[in-house]
């Protein structure tokens, strides 16, 4: 049987389920992905308000609230992926969209902070799902730098959400108290239900079916480590997403209650800077099947260490708090920069591993996403009122990843010279 390449419509098997257009596909992705944006995007307006509400002294255990979903987030994709290798895409999605709901009503009526934690796990684990899958569809239907242009166009209208989430978050504490925030993710999730389910055709195709079993997911998972594109491009998107970890973890209190003190305009600094990530995803979106995503990724990932050498020498100047306009143009190019690379490092993570997308998928998302909650969390635990912490782990962070880059060139450069190159599992 043909194996699906870019551009090319669905196997002949599923031909008889509803055909999505291109425009109509992206659409669905982008809401898949954008669900687990919201869910952490549209609370940070109302920590002030739990806080307030459960008795928090430590400003800094507000973060939990996103470490505890981070951290379920990243657990459970080690087995959303190898199940939907086995079952299929979509019932392994409605599954996990299930305990996402059950996480959201149990926030709903949490009485106590712990318990407001254990249900952001929850949805944690469940909102994994349809990271995985969003994902594996992707790499279903396409491949190389089609499959980044696909990535970049669904993260361009994902990352809309960001914008407005801030500013949904804090109309909705007008209307209510933080719980009618929860209430919109349950909306959110019943749209994704339907939408999904009505719409999107089962993507695994036949042949790549694989067997549930420990051994086969071990050994996909050991091609994914020992691949060497897949995993040095896998640990510079987790550095990657340990810089955006380390600043949706401190925005809240640098941009509204301890530096600028922005108050109700807080969602407005924060969207312009997704904005500015929204229109990187567009740019690598028109230019990266004419320059590739390795040119790409890397441009992105050296001005963006350039900009936290930017961020540092402000913080140094102005005693950690810069006047916001600096600030606030020196965070908007640096994340502009920083959204050049992550779609290009998962596609090409993803790339030599098309046949075990979805297993892929689940130990990729794992790792990325650990290795930012945990590096997000601790540079957040590390927050002064300044501006310090988040410069300094930008740049730390963005040094270790040129350093993986680098030694990913150099492996490159021997094996295309014929010199026999150690990889890891060689």
């Amino acid at each position: 049987m043909p194996r699906l390449v870019a551009g090319e419509a669905l196997e002949p098997a599923v031909r008889r389920e509803p055909q999505l257009s291109f425009v109509e596909f992206v659409l669905v992705i982008a809401l898949m992905m954008g669900l687990s944006s919201l869910s952490i995007d549209n609370l940070l307006p109302a920590f002030s308000a739990v806080r307030s509400e459960f008795g928090i002294a430590d400003a800094n255990r507000m973060q939990l609230i996103i470490t505890a979903y981070m951290a379920g987030f990243a657990v459970m994709q080690l087995a959303w992926g190898p199940i939907s290798d086995s079952i299929g895409r979509r019932k392994v999605l409605m599954i996990g969209l299930s305990i996402y709901t059950a996480g959201t009503l149990l926030a709903i009526f949490a009485k106590s902070y712990e318990v407001l934690l254990v249900a952001r796990a929850i949805q944690g684990l469940g909102a994994g799902s349809a990271r995985v899958l969003s994902v594996a569809i992707v790499r279903d239907r396409f491949q190389g730098r089609e499959m980044a242009r696909v990535m970049s166009l669904t993260l361009m209208i994902f990352i809309v959400v960001p914008v407005i989430a801030p500013a949904t978050g804090s109309a909705f504490l007008m209307l209510g108290d933080w719980r009618t925030i929860f209430m919109s993710m349950l909306a959110l999730v019943l749209v994704v239900v339907f939408w999904f389910g009505l719409r999107m055709p089962e993507t695994l195709h036949p042949e790549y079916r694989r067997p549930l079993s420990l051994t086969a997911v071990a050994g996909g998972m050991r091609r994914v480590a020992t691949t060497r594109a897949s995993l040095t491009n896998m640990l510079a998107m987790g550095l990657a997403m340990g810089c955006l970890m380390t600043y949706l973890g401190s925005s809240q209190q640098i941009f509204e209650t301890d530096i600028y003190k922005l108050g109700s305009l807080f969602p407005l600094a924060f969207g312009l800077i997704a904005i500015c990530m929204g229109l990187a995803s567009f740019v690598n979106s028109r230019l990266v099947r004419r320059l590739g995503m390795h040119r790409i990724s890397r441009f992105g990932m050296v001005g963006f260490w350039l900009m936290a050498m930017v961020l540092l020498g402000l913080a140094v100047l102005f005693h950690g708090r810069p006047p916001l306009i600096y600030f606030g143009v020196a965070m908007g190019i640096a994340h502009f920069l920083l959204s050049l690379t992550m779609p290009n490092f998962n596609a090409l993570a993803m790339e030599p591993v098309g046949d075990i997308a979805g297993t892929a998928s689940s130990f990729i998302g794992c790792v990325t996403t650990l290795m930012g909650a945990v590096l997000g969390a601790l540079i957040g635990e590390a927050y002064d009122g300044t501006i310090f912490p988040l410069a300094c782990g930008y740049l730390g962070l963005s040094s270790l990843c040129m350093l993986v880059l680098v030694w990913s060139s150099e492996r490159e450069t021997q094996a295309s010279a014929g010199t026999p190159a150690i990889v890891a599992g060689e």
